[in-house]
């Protein structure tokens, strides 16, 4: 898919069917993050793919009683989270940043929905999270940056209109 299409059909899906991702495409789209740009090539940013379905389980409930919505999926019942978190310093958010929106951007190129979800950093923060992280095999002194959760889309897009007066061109 071109560059600039692909931008244009990326969106938040809010809606994931529970068909697993094949492997292949999972290890091209953690290859797209990992190869974003990164303050002075520190290639900081760590991914942590979660396909397991009680650990995943497990994270969106911690997500949700952090956003006060507790009950709810945050991740939109996605069969894969991709927990993005960087080494600790001052260009940990800007390097996981960069890293995610090249995840979402892969998975939308191979056909994929995503969606960018938040608190990953309180989730690092909290006893209840570093319990869970450490669960997984991650510790450390790590800043968590977010979510990439992707999967096949099980609900039509809504694009939205891109906001009249952001840009300033200076000639």
């Amino acid at each position: 898919m071109e560059t600039l299409e692909c931008i244009r059909k990326r969106h938040s899906c809010r809606k994931f069917s529970p068909l697993p991702v094949d492997r292949e495409k999972i290890d091209r789209i953690v290859e797209a993050g990992l190869r974003a740009p990164s303050a002075m090539n520190g290639q900081k940013a760590h991914i942590a793919v979660i396909t397991n379905k009680e650990k995943i389980a497990s994270l969106s409930k911690l997500n949700a009683k952090i956003m006060g919505r507790e009950g709810t999926d945050p991740f939109y019942g996605a069969p894969v989270v991709m927990l993005v978190y960087c080494e600790a310093g001052p260009t940990a958010v800007y390097d996981g940043s960069v890293c995610l929106e090249n995840l979402l951007l892969a998975a939308t190129s191979l056909g994929l929905g995503s969606i960018w979800i938040h608190r990953a950093k309180e989730e690092f923060e909290s006893a209840e999270g570093k319990e869970l992280l450490k669960q997984m095999g991650i510790q450390g002194d790590y800043v968590g940056i977010g979510h990439a959760c992707i999967g096949y889309v099980d609900l039509e897009p809504s694009h939205k209109e891109i906001k009249p007066g952001r840009v300033l061109y200076i000639d």
